[in-house]
C-alpha cells in the first residue's frame, strides 16, 4: 500500500499537515479538525513533530488518534538534528509499535551556535531514511497468520514495507552551498529508500513544474508532490517568506494588504491557492498537500475553490 493513492471522494490524491496541539484545550478543536479532513478520504495527514520538539511528546497521540478513529493513514514528521542513533531509532520503535507505517524523514534546522556535538549522529535526511527502514525490518520483517484447519500451522507474509516522504525544495535549500545540491540531497534520499517526495511551498506553478523537469533529469523517479499553504493574511505571508526564503509573490502580497477584513483576505488566499492546485494539476502533479495549520475550513475551501472536491457547506 502506498501513500499516494486514489482516495473515493474525488480522483486526484489529496492530504494534509496538522500539528500537534500546545495544550489540552486545542484537543478538542484539533479532533474536529481531523474528522472534517477526514471526510474528503484524503491519502494521508501528516503530524508535524514540533518546533525542537517543543510538542514532540504530542505528535504519538494526534497519529493514533488518526489511526483509532479514522481510516486515513498517518504519516509521522521525524526529524534527525540533535538526536543520536539510540534516540532516533528508539522514537521509530515506539512509532512502530503504535502501528505507524508512513514517515516523512527531514534533516531539521541545526541549532544556531551549535557545535558538531549539537547536530547529534545523523547527519542527513537519507541517513534517517536508512535507519527508519532499518529499524522496521528488525522490529517486524514478517507476519504470522493461523491456517484454519490446520493446528499449530501458521502462514508467514512479509509485513508491509514503510512508505517513508522526504522534503524536496523547488527553488533550492536556504543553505544549499552549490546550487543543485538539493537535487543530489533528493537523489541521496531516493537511493536510500525514500518513496515520495513533498515540496516546501511554492508560489508559482512554473516553479514547481521546471524542479520536477529537473529532478527527473537528474534521475529522481519518486513521485514528487506539490506542498501548496493557503496563506490569508500579510503577517503569515511575511513569516512565510522569512523562514524559506522564497521571494515575495507580489500579486499575493498586494492583494492581501489592499484587502481590509479578515474574512476578505481569507478569501483572497483561498483564491490563489486554489489556482496553484489546479495549475500544477493540469502540469501532471501526483496530488495535493496541503498545509492545514491545524484549521480545516481554509483547505477544504481551498480544495473546493480548485474543483478537486465539491463545495463544503459549513454548519454553526
Amino acid at each position: 500500500m502506498s501513500i499516494i493513492q486514489t482516495p473515493s471522494v474525488t480522483s486526484v490524491p489529496v492530504s494534509f499537515e496538522v500539528y500537534p496541539p500546545r495544550d489540552d484545550a486545542a484537543d478538542a478543536a484539533l479532533h474536529e479538525t481531523i474528522a472534517k479532513l477526514a471526510a474528503v478520504d484524503p491519502s494521508f495527514i501528516s503530524v508535524t513533530y514540533g518546533a525542537g520538539g517543543s510538542t514532540g511528546g504530542r505528535s504519538l497521540e494526534v497519529l493514533t488518534h488518526i489511526l483509532r478513529e479514522t481510516r486515513v493513514e498517518p504519516l509521522a514528521h521525524l526529524t534527525c538534528v540533535g538526536s543520536s542513533y539510540r534516540e532516533a531509532a528508539s522514537l521509530i520503535r515506539e512509532f512502530l509499535d503504535a502501528g505507524v507505517r508512513s514517515f516523512l524523514a527531514l534533516r531539521g534546522d541545526p541549532p544556531e551556535g551549535g557545535g558538531a556535538e549539537a547536530r547529534g549522529d545523523l547527519e542527513s535526511a537519507a541517513q534517517l531514511v536508512q535507519l527508519i527502514d532499518r529499524v522496521q525490518a528488525e522490529c517486524s520483517p514478517y507476519t504470522e497468520e493461523p491456517i484454519p484447519g490446520v493446528p499449530g500451522a501458521a502462514r508467514v507474509e512479509r509485513r508491509r514495507h514503510v512508505d517513508i516522504a522526504v522534503a524536496a525544495f523547488p527553488n533550492g535549500h536556504p543553505r544549499s552551498r552549490y546550487p543543485a545540491e538539493h537535487l543530489d540531497a533528493l537523489l541521496a534520499k531516493q537511493a536510500a529508500g525514500a518513496t515520495l517526495a513533498i515540496t516546501q511551498l511554492f508560489f508559482h506553478a512554473d516553479d514547481y513544474h521546471a524542479f520536477v523537469a529537473r529532478a527527473r533529469a537528474a534521475g529522481v523517479e519518486i513521485p514528487i508532490l506539490p506542498g501548496i499553504m493557503p496563506i490569508t493574511s500579510p503577517s503569515r505571508l511575511r513569516r512565510v517568506v522569512e523562514l524559506t526564503g522564497e521571494p515575495v509573490p507580489g500579486t499575493l502580497a498586494v492583494d492581501l494588504d489592499v484587502e481590509p477584513t479578515v474574512e476578505g483576505r481569507r478569501e483572497v488566499g483561498i483564491r490563489y491557492a486554489g489556482e496553484l492546485c489546479r495549475a500544477v494539476l493540469e502540469g501532471g502533479a501526483p496530488g495535493i498537500h496541503l498545509y492545514a495549520f491545524n484549521h480545516h475550513r481554509t483547505v477544504l475551501a481551498t480544495l473546493a475553490e480548485a474543483g478537486v472536491i465539491p463545495p463544503i457547506e459549513e454548519t454553526t
